[in-house]
């Protein structure tokens, strides 16, 4: 896996690893699941917005039972796979870069009694040690943006699949028309080159085999999102100090507002995938 970026991985798992971020994210972003909401009205809790997304893309999949093994690249605390076991009966696996996360998770689901539905593993999804066709369904929430290489993030997963499995996805990307320059505060806060794009999506799941059952534009809650997060630390901010860095603070919010004002300038987008292995 030497031709891989791994001094970009390590950056994220770093990142995320850090006091700092897992308290932020556990106790602002919502504890279970740290991605983008779907907002129904404009005062809902993170929480309710967030969860809202994974029941979204759990609908997306034509076929999701107690036989299904699907796996969650990038999971996080693993929220949206315990919401599916429970509610499916499934069995999952959650791949997540973060030690810290993951130990966050697995008690997590001891705690909830589905430990013996959820498997959570230390690793990064450009590989993944999992034999080929080993899992039903792929899902992944705001979590690809991370990885320096996305092709081979869709490569990997169409080799875990089972033929005709599928796989839902969710991306924060700039818009296929960004103008170059303009979004580079937010590559500098997540510390890479650039973002993928709808159009990037649509020919790279294509040209690995997948073929593209649909795509839902959601760009309309990326800056609410944002922003609900911004006024949730700014409603806060004197808890979250007891938790969290001064400095780490100041960069978050600073990185929140630059999300807002790219989404409501229409320079970034998200939206939600639906790809199955041909």
């Amino acid at each position: 896996m030497g031709e891989y970026d791994w001094e970009a991985i390590e950056t994220a798992r770093e990142y995320y690893n850090s006091e700092d971020a897992d308290n932020f994210y556990y106790n602002v972003w919502g504890g279970e699941d740290l991605h983008l909401g779907i907002y129904k009205y404009p005062d809902d809790p993170i929480f309710d917005a967030s969860r809202r997304s994974v029941r979204r893309m759990l609908s997306k999949f034509i076929d999701i039972d107690e036989n299904s093994r699907i796996i969650d690249l990038g999971g996080g605390y693993g929220g949206s796979m315990r919401y599916a076991v429970k509610t499916y009966g499934c069995r999952a696996v959650v791949l997540n870069l973060s030690e810290r996360e993951n130990e966050r998770d697995r008690q997590m689901n001891k705690e909830q009694g589905v430990d013996h539905l959820m498997e959570v593993v230390d690793g990064a999804f450009e590989r993944v040690d999992y034999e080929d066709g080993a899992f039903d369904l792929a899902f992944s929430e705001d979590s690809i943006l991370h990885s320096p290489d996305r092709e081979q993030v869709l490569r990997e997963t169409y080799r875990l699949l089972k033929p005709g499995g599928e796989f839902v996805f969710t991306d924060p990307m700039q818009t296929d028309e960004c103008p170059d320059g303009v979004l580079q505060p937010i590559y500098d806060r997540i510390q890479l080159e650039s973002l993928a794009s709808p159009g990037f999506y649509h020919k790279t799941a294509e040209k690995v085999g997948f073929e593209v059952s649909g795509y839902e534009d959601l760009s309309i809650h990326l800056p609410r999102h944002y922003q609900a997060v911004h006024d949730e630390l700014e409603r806060r901010e004197q808890e979250v100090r007891q938790l969290v860095s001064e400095e780490y603070i100041t960069n978050m919010k600073n990185g929140l507002k630059h999300w807002v004002n790219g989404g409501l300038n229409g320079y970034l987008t998200w939206g939600m995938f639906h790809l199955i292995k041909k």
